[in-house]
């Protein structure tokens, strides 16, 4: 606690809320469902032994983990990949609070 009852909130206040200070809920439900659809593939497709087949059976684990794999300054990729694709389909608009600038035309008084 602060001077005049003011509260500092450390910088990793946020990670507890994460499971193994790295994940939240959805994070973890897309991983279990990579895991689940590899495991079906596996499965399916059990006497596969072609380099070609391994790499299919091990797609959807590959890509849901590439999705939840930590970044810094950003939460995961699945995030980056939010925030690039708001950024580039949401519409921006720019507020201008300088003066005014009349480009070379001055008025008559």
């Amino acid at each position: 606690m602060g001077n005049n009852n003011t509260f500092l909130i450390p910088a990793n206040s946020k990670k507890s809320m994460l499971y193994l200070n790295l994940f939240n809920r959805t994070d973890l439900i897309i991983f279990g469902s990579g895991i689940l659809a590899t495991f079906i593939l596996i499965l399916a497709n059990f006497n596969t032994t072609s380099i070609k087949g391994i790499l299919f059976i091990l797609t959807p684990v590959l890509i849901c983990s590439f999705l939840v794999i930590p970044l810094p300054n950003v939460h995961n990729v699945r995030t980056l990949i939010k925030i690039v694709y708001e950024y580039f389909t949401n519409r921006r608009t720019y507020f201008w609070k300088g003066w005014c600038v009349n480009y070379g035309k001055e008025e008559s008084k």
